[in-house]
């Protein structure tokens, strides 16, 4: 076997004052990425509007995304969301600790 378990909660870094990107698998078709927030949001008027599909759901903790339209939608430990690419969207907030998994795919 060439690769061993990994445990997605391990080494959760402490730090509130930033957001936490840790990439657990790339290929050319996709990336899968660990976001750890620590009661994070969004600069005001900054608005992600990604050339890829993204799928995230939320591990630990909540969040709230807003979408251009003044669309919102709270996520809770377990929901997820599929975004298409340049869908405008943005991180209204997150709890204290917030494990995001998500899927980026090219």
């Amino acid at each position: 076997m060439s690769s061993a378990a990994r445990n997605i909660f391990a080494k959760l870094p402490k730090r509130a004052d930033r957001e936490d990107f840790l990439t657990l698998f790339e290929s050319s078709c996709a990336k899968i990425e660990r976001i750890v927030s620590h009661s994070q949001s969004s600069p005001p008027g900054f608005w992600y509007d990604q050339n890829w599909d993204e799928w995230v759901i939320v591990m630990r903790g909540s969040a709230t995304l807003e979408f251009q339209g003044n669309e919102s939608m709270e996520l809770k430990q377990g929901d997820y969301v599929t975004i298409a690419k340049h869908v405008k969207h943005r991180v209204a907030r997150t709890s204290r600790e917030t494990v995001w998994l998500t899927v980026h795919v090219k």
